[in-house]
């Protein structure tokens, strides 16, 4: 499971923010955010086990994120991994049959426009309006609480015009459950505190509307992994 928060074209300076949890079972191994040494251009963390990623950004910029769309029965072993769907993304590669995928909400992003890409329960894609938008393990029409949660926390930020980050890792660390439709109550908080599956790293990303390559984008992009 994971959850982020997303402003597109929702602030006179920022061009895109980014909040977002990567929940995990703690034994899957990762390797932190870093620039890729494959000439791919990629930033991001790794999948250690299936070599993809559940965010990353290059120069142009691009942006992408997957999330796993919660189905009971899902997800089967034999189907590929959604961290190549970024991967992909990010080298420019199209996207594969995601019918034949797992379940998954996915954002792509690049400096002109954004857009959710699902396959559950059937594909679909949704062009981003101008706002604060939410992305979790269910339905993008029908955030969880803790997805509106995270989401009123970003608008907070936006409306104080800060620049300073710290409030919003203090939002992706709230441990508080959250009451509601979704999932049970171990995964109701933003920041999931769990020995054996949890919030692993969390992530925020802002880029501004004069940024147009990494270089820039990278001053702003800060990354906390949780041991």
């Amino acid at each position: 499971m994971c959850v982020a928060a997303i402003a597109w074209q929702a602030h006179p300076r920022w061009r895109l923010v980014v909040a977002g949890n990567r929940d995990e079972f703690h034994d899957r191994p990762a390797a932190p955010l870093t620039r890729w040494q494959d000439g791919s251009g990629i930033v991001a963390g790794r999948d250690l086990r299936a070599g993809g990623t559940w965010l990353g950004v290059t120069t142009e910029p691009r942006l992408a994120l997957v999330t796993n769309f919660r189905v009971e029965g899902y997800p089967q072993p034999d189907r590929l991994s959604r961290g190549g769907l970024i991967t992909g993304w990010l080298t420019g590669a199209p996207l594969p049959d995601i019918a034949a995928m797992n379940p998954f909400n996915l954002l792509l992003a690049d400096a002109a426009s954004a857009r959710v890409v699902t396959n559950w329960p059937e594909p679909a894609e949704m062009e981003l309006v101008p706002g604060v938008h939410g992305l979790s393990n269910g339905p993008f029409a029908a955030p969880w609480p803790k997805t509106r949660a995270l989401c009123t926390a970003l608008e907070d930020w936006l409306a104080k015009d800060c620049e300073d980050f710290t409030p919003l890792f203090a939002a992706l660390a709230d441990r508080r459950p959250l009451p509601g439709p979704g999932p049970e109550q171990r995964l109701s908080s933003v920041f999931i505190d769990d020995p054996h599956y949890g919030t692993r790293c969390s992530t925020v990303l802002a880029l501004d509307r004069g940024g147009s390559g990494l270089e820039r984008l990278a001053i702003n992009l800060q990354h906390t992994r949780i041991p």
